[in-house]
């Protein structure tokens, strides 16, 4: 019985070790993910990363842009159709 207390023992532990060990490594990834700007996501692009800001200015010239592409877009429509 003294040899089954002190293997128990022993594995207790073992366990206490793993388990201090395991968040150590959980501890790791979640500043690696902060890091990389993912909110509790997964490498393979589950996370949101970081939300960017456009400025007015910037805004303004997408939407320009995406404009001119529909009316070039729309023209070759017509053009076609004619």
């Amino acid at each position: 019985m003294a040899n089954l207390t002190g293997t128990l023992t022993q594995l207790r532990d073992e366990r206490k070790r793993a388990q201090m060990q395991v968040q150590k490594l959980s501890e790791a990834i979640s500043v690696i993910e902060r890091l990389l700007g993912r909110k509790g996501g997964r490498a393979s692009g589950g996370g949101t990363g970081v939300k960017r800001i456009l400025s007015p200015a910037a805004k303004r010239r997408i939407s320009q842009a995406q404009k001119a592409r529909w009316a070039k877009f729309r023209a070759q429509k017509r053009a076609a159709a004619a």
